[in-house]
Order: structure tokens, then C-alpha cells, then sequence
């Protein structure tokens, strides 16, 4: 496990994943959100295939601060159910300069 987590979320569009994003960075709770608004979802809801544009956005925390952004992001998210998930890092897998700069950043 590394000290640094990724979050993926998806969004209605790129506007709505900035201001949750911007919210995010102004709490201190993240270091950077990436956002990638040319995304496709195909899904099932409520039995029905769906085939709808999304903004994919993934953002960068230390793992102490993981359960705070997935609850703010709950709380900002236009969706009923939003896709919010949490991926684990490996500590060898990751930069390790890279990792220092998150912390350093939300320690701000």
C-alpha cells in the first residue's frame, strides 16, 4: 500500500467534474484531478441499456484523506448513485517523488 490514493468518478460533463474538483483542491483534500471529458458509458439501469456521454475524472490524495474526498464527492454529485471508487496504490508501483508532492500539496 502507498501513502498516495486514486479516485475514479464519473460526471454528467466536464463543468460539473471542475467544480467538484475546484472544491476538492480548495478544502485541501486533494493534490490534482484529471479530468477526461470525451468518455462513453454503456451500462444497465433499471433493466434498460444505456449509452450515454460522461466525463471521467480521476483524482490524487494521500490514503488518510480517501473516506473524506469519496464522501464530498458523494455530497457534490448531481447522481442518485454516482460511480465513486476507490483504487488501492502499491508502494512499488508508484513514483515515489510523485507521492511525496500529494502530501505535500494537501499538507498545505
Amino acid at each position: 500500500m502507498s501513502e498516495a490514493a486514486l479516485i475514479y468518478s464519473t460526471w454528467p460533463d466536464g463543468d460539473t467534474a471542475a467544480k467538484a474538483a475546484s472544491a476538492l483542491l480548495d478544502e485541501k483534500l486533494i493534490a490534482c484531478a484529471n479530468i477526461f471529458p470525451a468518455g462513453r458509458s454503456i451500462y444497465v439501469w433499471d433493466g434498460a441499456v444505456k449509452d450515454e456521454a460522461e466525463t471521467v475524472m480521476m483524482v490524487k490524495t494521500t490514503a488518510g484523506c480517501a473516506a473524506r474526498v469519496r464522501d464530498r464527492l458523494l455530497t457534490l454529485h448531481p447522481y442518485d448513485t454516482p460511480c465513486v471508487l476507490g483504487i488501492d496504490l502499491k508502494r512499488t508501483q508508484s513514483s515515489s517523488a510523485f507521492t511525496h508532492w500529494i502530501r505535500e500539496t494537501i499538507a498545505r
